[in-house]
């Protein structure tokens, strides 16, 4: 059963009608010249300066990368079909759906991007080659023996899941024959007994796979997106995205792309009248613990629920709510406890070793060290870019042992170690 949650003022809705009654006492007053947002800002409060940057073409996977990580963008010839997950949403219409609420603004390649001063000394290389061909790196994880496990979008036919050696040395691929194909890989994430889990968010699937590559679990039925209702046996995932676990081996789905997707609540299709962002909470073997979802912002309400870290201090939830720049913060039974604005896009949550949290600003570029009350006390990147240490989009990463980080892109076709 839902969980019921308390309505809660959108802070974007908010935010809008401040805007709005700001510019209409500059205007009264012939002040509407000085209101032009600011593009930097000095070091503070223990933050580092920031300023303003513009975006980069998102090349979405078509890239050749060298063994040096130097990216060539490719073309892509008139009539090429994209990289896989990289196709465009085809476009319904849409009417009474919350979903149409949720379309202003700038297009993301016209995006001005909030990026933060360098300061923590890390260095960019490209230890891993990966195999020839098209296809972004959405995720990579590390199991207990520090291999390194790679999620790419390819082509059909394609090993999307690779294992690298400490070393940098292939060791092995998973086909398609093993885990079906993922028609939009996204999320992964590795258990305490070193099992691999992927997410396909085309598909709706999160899928179990054993170190020796065998698949032990799906989560989801395959091509059936849906809402979850246990009260009906009904098992479906809507856009899974990113998957984390609880100290006791719980897991827990973020379904992301929910309000941003057309049509969620107009559809025919009758086990998805719903289709909203949310989290799903189930047991280590896979049993329905709870969820918690609605439309929009506001406690237990999402746009979408791109982002998800377990805080090792003390089990609570960090989901990230990409569109609406803020990390909303809630225990492990789903109880919300605070919301943390960002200036950020929230792609992705981590924890380091020694338990502070970071998180990736996506298509800004950096990954970002923060406070327990979400302030940005460092930064990593050079931000949106196919360059050294750039990223079209910062998403999910991994900590090694030593605390260096380990990160794909999910539009270029390249691993970057960042260390000290």
């Amino acid at each position: 059963m839902t969980r019921p949650v308390q309505p809660a003022t959108a802070p974007r809705i908010a935010a809008r009608i401040a805007g709005a009654t700001l510019g209409a006492i500059l205007l009264a007053t012939g002040a509407f010249a000085q209101t032009a947002p600011p593009t930097r800002g000095p070091a503070a409060n223990g933050s580092p300066a920031w300023f303003m940057q513009g975006s980069f073409p998102d090349p979405g996977g078509r890239t050749s990368v060298d063994a040096n990580g130097v990216v060539t963008v490719l073309p892509r010839p008139e009539g090429a079909p994209f990289a896989a997950g990289a196709r465009p949403a085809a476009v319904q219409g849409c009417s009474h759906t919350t979903v149409c609420q949720n379309r202003n603004g700038p297009k993301r390649g016209d995006m001005q991007r909030v990026q933060w001063e360098q300061k923590l000394g890390y260095r960019f290389t490209y230890p891993i080659q990966l195999p020839a061909g098209i296809g972004g790196v959405p995720a990579v994880a590390l199991d207990s023996k520090d291999n390194l496990w790679v999620f790419q979008r390819k082509p059909a036919g394609s090993a999307q899941l690779l294992r690298y050696s400490s070393a940098g040395k292939l060791t092995r691929s998973i086909g398609d024959d093993v885990v079906g194909h993922a028609d939009k890989a996204h999320g992964m994430a590795i258990d305490a007994d070193d099992n691999i889990w992927v997410l396909d968010t085309a598909n709706a699937t999160a899928k179990k796979v054993s170190p020796d590559g065998r698949l032990l679990q799906t989560i989801g039925v395959s091509g059936q997106p849906g809402d979850w209702d246990e009260a009906k046996g009904q098992r479906l995932l809507w856009e899974p995205v990113m998957i984390a676990f609880g100290p006791k081996g719980d897991i827990y789905i973020a379904q992301g792309h929910g309000n941003e997707s057309p049509n969620v609540v107009d559809s025919d299709n009758p086990t998805n009248n719903i289709g909203a962002s949310r989290v799903l909470h189930l047991d280590r073997n896979g049993n329905y613990i709870g969820q918690w979802f609605g439309h929009n912002v506001g406690e237990g309400k999402f746009v979408n629920a791109h982002a998800l870290g377990i805080d090792p201090a003390n089990g609570d939830v960090w989901v990230g709510d990409r569109e609406d720049y803020r990390i909303v913060v809630y225990n492990s039974r789903g109880q919300f406890l605070r919301t943390m604005q960002t200036r950020n896009l929230v792609c992705a949550i981590q924890f380091d070793r020694d338990g502070n949290p970071w998180m990736a600003s996506g298509q800004d570029g950096q990954f970002l060290k923060l406070t327990r009350d979400g302030k940005v006390v460092g930064a990593v990147g050079n931000g949106m870019g196919i360059g050294p240490g750039q990223f079209i989009e910062a998403s999910y990463w991994v900590f090694d042992k030593q605390n260096n980080m380990w990160a794909g892109d999910t539009s270029v076709g390249r691993v970057t170690r960042i260390a000290k």
